[in-house]
């Protein structure tokens, strides 16, 4: 029985492996980018480097709460509160 999303590959004498082409196109893997290898849990996982690592954590953050703005706001209820008491 043979599972339409699995390829097969070989194993040369180097180590290397080719790539099918049509998962090469699927992540849009180019010659010579980096890949990072590991193992888990008994299988090797290729995963393509990004080219610029500062590049690819741009936006990771967006969306979030403003911290300046949750900053300023709580400073303000810290004034307010240190008036109120002043004032009492």
């Amino acid at each position: 029985m043979s599972c339409p999303h699995l390829k097969t590959v070989t194993v040369s004498s180097k180590g290397w492996v080719v790539i099918p082409a049509s998962l090469r196109k699927k992540i849009n893997l180019k010659p010579g980018m980096k890949m990072n290898a590991e193992e888990v849990e008994g299988k090797i996982v290729l995963t393509p480097q990004s080219e610029d690592p500062v590049l690819s954590l741009y936006g990771k953050l967006a969306g979030g709460e403003s911290l300046t703005r949750a900053l300023i706001e709580e400073r303000s209820r810290d004034k307010n509160s240190e008036e109120t008491k002043i004032c009492s």
